[in-house]
């Protein structure tokens, strides 16, 4: 799809099976399970989106998925079958692994950066070997030193061996003229998006700011997962305004039937119009 002079590709690393509960939050399930059926283990489909940019020259990776570390077990427990599909995606797109120049982790949760790295004959190397990994320093500071509830999703095999690869910025940071990195806080405390501007339009993938589109046509349903959700609801109320006022094409990370679409209102009713 292009944007101006920025062509880009929804990826996906494949499709996980995540608890209804935590996707969810304070939610009641009759409420959410109109929207996202469960299945018999309260689990709810849940795609894992990344965003293939190329803009001024550059190749650049929006977060990468789960990856191909987890063992047989992990894998069962997030209900994913055939392991991940990132780098088929990316070869489909016609972009190899070594020709990545940079990778921007939207937050470091195993489900959006375990693809950052792989096992190479018994060592974990950086999948994108010429790539610079973007990562917002609070937030590499959070994943390598977490608490009770967050240490089961920040897994230092995900981003400690990327070593001098790693380029920690500072809040909103500019990738080229024409991309973008966004704090949008609430998810975790420095959690990034990623805007695509080109030609007087504009892009924004939410990551797990909104990770499905329910996100932001109802600004009380978040997740379980977010540390903290007031702040989610502050910037999710900020962005769905901004995105009517500058009719932004949003993209959505875990969506399965709505992977992007323009925020449209109708008095106090709110939904997101897809397009294919």
């Amino acid at each position: 799809m292009h944007l101006g002079n920025v062509e880009f590709f929804v990826v996906s690393d494949g499709a996980a099976l995540s608890d209804g509960g935590g996707m969810y939050g304070l939610v009641p399930r009759v409420l959410w399970e109109k929207v996202t059926p469960p299945d018999e283990l309260n689990r709810v489909p849940t795609h894992l989106n990344c965003l293939l940019i190329k803009s001024a020259g550059k190749i650049i990776l929006v977060d990468t998925g789960l990856g191909d570390k987890l063992d047989a077990r992990g894998e069962a427990n997030f209900g994913r079958t055939g392991g991940s599909k990132l780098l088929d995606e990316l070869a489909r797109a016609g972009v190899a692994p070594c020709e990545v120049d940079i990778v921007i982790n939207t937050h470091l949760h195993l489900d959006h950066c375990g693809g950052n790295t792989r096992r190479e004959n018994g060592t974990i190397v950086a999948t994108f070997p010429r790539a610079e990994y973007w990562i917002q320093r609070l937030e590499w500071a959070d994943a390598a030193f977490p608490n009770e509830r967050t240490r089961g999703t920040y897994l230092p095999e995900n981003f400690a061996p990327l070593g001098e690869q790693a380029r920690l910025i500072d809040g909103d940071t500019r990738v080229t003229n024409e991309v973008r990195c966004l704090i949008t806080r609430g998810h975790t405390r420095a959690h990034q998006s990623v805007l695509i501007e080109s030609d007087g339009k504009q892009a924004l993938f939410l990551g797990d700011i909104a990770g499905r589109a329910v996100f932001l046509e109802r600004l009380a349903w978040i997740p379980a997962y977010d540390v903290e959700p007031l702040e989610t609801l502050e910037t999710k109320r900020r962005l769905r305004e901004w995105a009517i006022a500058e009719n932004i094409l949003l993209i959505f990370q875990h969506e399965f039937l709505l992977t992007m679409g323009y925020m449209r209102r109708a008095g106090e009713k709110w939904w997101v119009e897809k397009v294919e």
